[in-house]
Parts: structure tokens; sequence; C-alpha cells
């Protein structure tokens, strides 16, 4: 009767935690936020935060402190745990990073180092500012902190680029790609970190040791391992049952990998992590697969975990401002910052470098688990935990709205407009559309870091294919090469240069656009904006009557925003 009553009492709670977390997964999600806050936030109502101090007898009676309840959900939670790191491996497309080369190694690079640094930095210095006295834990819960920190949650990346439409721009694909590298190394750190844990405990294996086999181990995975993993997959999908064969290859691989990493000394969430990255980036992976697996475990057993998040502390007794706002800060200025500057770096202008940097800052998932496999190996105590589920839920629900007001900014500066640069005005007498060319082709190049003949032929090359003189005007010879950025240039001239306008005019109004090769869009529509701002041969004459860069610049930026 015993055994009856406790599986009566476990069924009851697991019931009411999928329902909980399935309608306010639904409820956040209709006001286009992450599902997984509405899961986080239906544990702390069903956890002793609210449900336990107002309901207590009913609180102990569906989620019992005592007997094998919590042994059991334990068990749930630590299954789920290494499936979400299957799936979030599964995600990960390494040849996405390899494309973006400069400035997903910028933005990845120091999106981890300038927030690993400011996390373990603080953390070292001032462990006290934490709440932390042991001394002995100093070190790692320094490394502990700065991991946590320079992660992020690609998973809820993803889903606010797919939300905000950017996740197939090339602002979409950096963030991507630099999300992959956090991910792929921050775990790297975290399961040495979490195995030093255990080498103060059980005399394991040096610092270096422990690193020297983690890395070991993912080249293994996803070098060697890799070409096997793709024949296997191949002969599944094509003689086996599907999909159910290949669901039970993937998660028996990733759990193999996750016993593996746990016996030799790393934690079981990096063997896991790595078995889905070696999985997800085969080109021989159906994508139905991706999507069954997917829904199964975001469906069932992700909710299950977030839901035990808040029966694990009480966030009321345990929530301690300072430390809160102190790993708002760290977590903020760092991953912000450092993402920001990265992707300047690899040739963003400021604004779009913020979008990244807003966009790079989301901890969600990843987050939580970080703080919760701490918490249950003594690291951390719930004051930091309650600090860093706060700042996951925080980071994901903010990334939207800052970069939605940058991308404002943003999409500004793609307009011929905001391109423009008042030293990028020039006042011309010439006679000849050659010579012209080469003038603005002479100033283009230092600014696209090419060489001057090399511009000039390019422009002309596609000058001679079709002239680009347009009409009332103006003309706009134009060029796609190897650049990162676009670049316009303005030249009023005093006298009409024929172009071959439609209208069969000259022109005295000559923009050069150079554009980047591999984006043929961002041509297309300043070219079209270029011709919004010369509709009449009014709209010539009123910029032409201008004296000064400046107030060309001035005149075309009002007129876009009117």
């Amino acid at each position: 009767m015993k055994d009856a009553h406790q599986l009566t009492v476990f069924l009851l709670a697991v019931g009411f935690m999928l329902l909980t977390a399935r309608l306010l997964a639904e409820l956040f999600s209709k006001i286009k936020q992450p599902a997984i806050i509405g899961e986080i936030i239906g544990g702390i109502i069903l956890g002793p935060t609210l449900l336990g101090n107002l309901f207590p007898g009913f609180y102990n009676y569906v989620f019992p402190e005592t007997g094998s309840f919590s042994t059991v959900l334990e068990g749930i939670t630590s299954l789920a745990v290494v499936m979400l790191l299957i799936i979030s491996g599964l995600e990960i497309n390494l040849n996405l990073v390899l494309k973006q080369k400069k400035p997903a190694f910028y933005t990845s690079t120091l999106g981890m180092v300038v927030p690993f640094a400011l996390g373990f930095g603080i953390s070292w210095l001032y462990p006290e500012w934490f709440g932390m006295g042991n001394e002995d834990l100093r070190l790692v819960f320094a490394l502990f902190m700065g991991t946590a920190m320079s992660i992020s949650a690609l998973p809820v990346i993803a889903r606010t680029l797919m939300d905000m439409n950017l996740i197939r721009t090339e602002i979409g694909v950096i963030i991507i790609a630099s999300a992959i590298v956090n991910d792929l190394f921050g775990w790297a750190i975290f399961s040495v970190v979490l195995g030093m844990m255990g080498a103060d405990k059980t005399g394991g294996k040096p610092f270096l040791e422990q690193i020297g086999i983690t890395f070991a181990f993912l080249i293994f995975m996803l070098v060697f391992l890799r070409n096997i993993i793709d024949k296997v997959l191949n002969y599944i999908q094509e003689n086996l049952t599907f999909p159910g064969a290949t669901i039970s290859f993937i998660f028996v691989l990733g759990f193999f990998s996750a016993a593996l990493t746990e016996w030799i000394g790393i934690h079981t969430i990096f063997g896991a992590f790595i078995a889905g990255v070696a999985i997800g980036d085969t080109p021989v992976l159906k994508e139905k697969i991706r999507d069954v697996i997917n829904q199964f475990v975001t469906n069932i057993f992700a909710p299950l975990f977030f839901i035990s998040i808040g029966l694990r502390v009480n966030f009321a007794a345990h929530f301690d401002l300072p430390v809160v706002l102190l790993v708002l800060v760290i977590a903020f200025a760092g991953k912000i910052t450092g993402s920001g500057i990265g992707a300047y770096l690899g040739g963003f202008r400021a604004a779009d470098s913020a979008v990244i940097g807003f966009g790079m800052n989301s901890r969600g998932a990843m987050e939580i688990i970080l703080g919760l496999l701490a918490l249950e190996a003594g690291l951390i105590n719930e004051k930091i935990f309650v600090a860093l589920v706060i700042m996951a839920l925080i980071t994901s629900v903010g990334s939207a709205p800052f970069m939605s007001y940058f991308l404002k900014f943003s999409r500004k500066r793609k307009k011929f407009a905001w391109l423009l640069e008042p030293a990028q005005v020039y006042y011309t007498d010439l006679t000849a559309k050659e010579e012209i060319i080469r003038m603005l082709s002479g100033r283009a190049a230092p600014l696209i870091s090419q060489n001057e003949k090399t511009v000039y032929d390019a422009v002309m090359q596609r000058e001679q294919l079709i002239p680009t003189g347009i009409a009332n005007g103006l003309a706009i010879p134009h060029a796609k090469m190897n650049v990162q950025k676009p670049v316009a240039l303005l030249a009023v001239n005093k006298s009409e240069i024929d172009f071959e306008a439609s209208d069969g005019n000259g022109c005295s109004i000559i923009v050069l656009l150079i554009t980047p090769e591999k984006d043929p869009e961002i041509q297309l529509n300043l070219l079209s904006d270029i011709v919004k701002n010369f509709r009449t041969s009014q709209d010539t004459e009123e910029l032409k009557a201008l004296s000064s860069g400046h107030s060309v610049v001035n005149f075309l930026r009002k007129r876009s925003e009117s």
C-alpha cells in the first residue's frame, strides 16, 4: 500500500508539473517570450516559494521531501539534462562557424574572454561579495563564475532570432556561429571545473591533465568518430525502421558518451553535448529526426527539469538583492561589451555590433543547468543559484527588446543617407565619366582596403555592361566586390556628364556604390533607396544648391526620415 501511495503521489506530481509548465509556456509564447521562462516561473509557483507558503499541507503531500520521491525526481532531471545537452548539440553546425571566419572568430573569442575575465576576476578578488567564505574552493568558484558569465544559450538565441526574422540575415548567422563556439568551449571548460571539484574530493587528475583529456575527447568525437557516425546513420536510415531506429541510435550514443566522460573524469554533460554535435554536424541526418527528437525532449523532459528548479529552492527566502544586481551587472557588461567589440573588430558598424552583443546575451537553459549542477556539487549556495536563475530569465527576456532598439539604427545605416558621410561628398568639375569614376574609385579604395585600379576596373566593367545613368541628373556607377561592408561616395559635378540616362540628359549627381559580392540583396536595396532621393529634377537642383558635405548629408537624412 505504501508503494502504491508513493506511486500515486509521484504521478500526481508529474501531472501537475507538466500541466503547469504547458499552460505557462503557452502564455509566454503568446507574448513572444521563450517558453522556458514560463516553465521556470511555473516551478516557482509550485515550489516552496509560493505553493509551499500558501498551502503547506497540499505542497508537502504532492511534493514530499521524504521517501523516494526526491530520488526519482533527481533521476528524471538528470536524464532531462543529458537529453537537453544532446539536442543542444544537434543544433550546432560547425561548417557555419568555418564559413564566417573573421567576424565569427572575433565575436566568439571576445564574447567569451571578456565575460570570463570579468566573472573570474571579481569572483577571485572579492568572493565575499557573493557570500562565499570557503578559501579551498576559491579558484574553482572563480573559474565557475567566469564560465557561467561567458556561456550563451543557443536554443533561446535561435528562437529569438526566428521570432525577429533575423535567423537567415548576416547578423543572425554571426550570432548563431559565435554562440556555437561559446557553447563548445564553455561546456568544455565547465566540465573541467566540475572535474576539479571531483579531484579535490577523490584525489583525481590535476587541472592541466583534465584539460588535456577533455580536448582529446573533443578531437576524437568530432574528427575520428564522425566518419563512422556518418556511415552508421546512413545504414540505419536506409535499412532499419524509420525514424525509431535513428532516434534510438542518437540517444544510445549520447548516453554512452555521457557515461564515458563521467568515467574518465569529465562531467556527463560534456559527453552528451559533444555526442549531439558529432551527430548533428553530419549531412546524413534527416531534418525530420531533429524535429521529432526536439519535440519529444522539449515538451516532456525539459518542462519537468525547468519546473523542478522551482521545487529545489525557496526563491523568496534566498533572494539577495546585492548578489542579484552584481551577477546581472557582470553578465550584461561582460557579454554585451565582449561580443559587441568583437563584432565591431570583425567589420560590423556600431549599431550592428550592439545588436549582436545583445543577441549573444541570452543565457536561458544553459545558465540554469550550470547553476543547478554547481549547486548540487556544493560549489555555490542558494543565493548565487537564485541570482543565476534570475539573470538567465532577465537576459532571455531582455534580448529581443534591446536588439529591436539598436536594429532601428542598424537599418538606418543600411540606407543611403546614413551610409554616406560628409567626408565622402565631393564637388568636382570633370567632363568624362571615366574621369569621375577614376576619381571616386581612388577615394573609395582606402575605405574598403582595395587597390584603386581594382575598384576602377570593377566599376567600369559594370558600366560597360549596362550604363548606370538613371534620370533627373543622377548616375549610380556601382560594383560588387570582395568587401565586408558597403560604401558610397557622392560627387556634385559642375557640368553634366553623359552616363546614357533614360531621359537623355546628362548627369551632375554621381553616386559611386561598392557593395559586398556575397550580399546581392543589399546592393538592390541601396540602389532603390538612392533613386528615391532623386525622383524629380527639382530634387537634384536642391541638392546642387548646397555648399558642403555636411549640408548634403543632413539634407538626405531629413528627406529619408520624412
